[in-house]
């Protein structure tokens, strides 16, 4: 099994280290430093237990790698599009692109069934780059919930968590589902295959959608943004905002809105990732976050003031620093 995780920075750099440690056959699309770092010292890894360095195959180039049997996707949302073309060498027959990106993912009304059956989501697929780039026949999709960064060129330190949720768009127990799994769970990670991923892509997306943007605006902490009595009811309101439209399209939630809020607070003094983004100077991730919610918003028919006045907000935040839109 041939495996390439495509934009091997934290999280894939994190996911990297770990099938290299356990033999798997895998392979790195990197760049900059970070690569440089990697081809003449390694990958290595930071986790709780110890420390660890790993070779690897990486690469800024997909046609020195050729097909592979999976190609795990871990850009930011954003920067998938414009990089479809560069992925071509890496997808054969029978390749299946892993979607391990933040927010609604661009093949969600693929195999949903219904009157929305292959709508597709301008908001994170602007041009139909990836649905006909790569076919969203290939994909299988992922809720990535590890928690890592890039400390130093070629240096990965691990954070928390080590699951990543495997679905497909139908829900069914196919063969390239199980047997990724089986291969990441032979890395020490725990990948269960689920018959309702989109459920879990809304639960995350509850605390992203809102948490994030209001952490750009206000430079708040998660702990401080879910307790302060103004942000908090603006959070909610964007999460019950979600979750009407989401109950629309089939989605179930296993926790209330309150909890969901609290599981933020519990988090504790973080610093979300489009408030970092922001902090960095690095382009931050509103459309597939925040703007792809809109955009189903109007596609069920689903009022959205709060996040409408958020997203307006945010969106010119970003343009101002010059990290978001043209």
């Amino acid at each position: 099994m041939k495996i390439c995780i495509f934009g091997a920075g934290a999280i894939g750099g994190y996911m990297g280290a770990k099938l290299a440690q356990a033999g798997a056959d895998v392979s790195l699309v990197a760049r900059g430093p970070h690569l440089k770092a990697m081809r003449e010292n390694g990958l290595r890894l930071i986790e709780e237990s110890g420390e660890s360095t790993v070779q690897v195959t990486a690469s800024d180039n997909a046609a020195d790698l050729g097909p592979q049997d999976y190609v795990i996707v871990t850009l930011k949302a954003h920067s998938v599009p414009p990089v479809v073309e560069k992925m071509q060498p890496l997808i054969g027959e029978n390749t299946t692109i892993v979607s391990g990106v933040n927010g609604v993912p661009w093949w969600y009304f693929h195999k949903i069934g219904g009157k929305l059956e292959g709508t597709r989501l301008a908001s994170v697929d602007p041009g139909n780059a990836q649905w006909d780039g790569f076919g969203p026949d290939r994909v299988l999709g992922c809720v990535v919930y590890p928690a890592a960064e890039v400390i130093e060129p070629g240096v990965v330190k691990h954070i928390e968590g080590n699951r990543f949720s495997l679905g497909e768009p139908d829900g069914s127990r196919s063969e390239r589902a199980q047997a990724l799994s089986k291969a990441l769970s032979s890395a020490g990670l725990k990948a269960p295959v689920r018959p309702k991923l989109r459920d879990e892509i809304w639960v995350k997306l509850w605390g992203n959608l809102s948490f994030n943007p209001i952490s750009a605006l206000t430079h708040a902490t998660l702990d401080v943004l879910c307790t302060d009595p103004g942000t908090r009811d603006v959070a909610r309101n964007m999460m019950l905002e979600a979750q009407t439209i989401a109950e629309k399209l089939g989605v179930k939630f296993p926790i209330d809105v309150d909890r969901r809020i609290q599981g933020g607070a519990d988090v504790g003094a973080h610093r979300t990732s489009m408030l970092q983004d922001l902090d960095q100077g690095r382009p931050m991730e509103i459309d597939a976050l925040v703007g792809s919610v809109q955009e189903l918003g109007r596609v069920t028919g689903t009022p959205t003031p709060t996040i409408d006045a958020v997203l307006a907000l945010v969106a010119l935040r970003g343009r101002v620093a010059g990290l978001y839109g043209a």
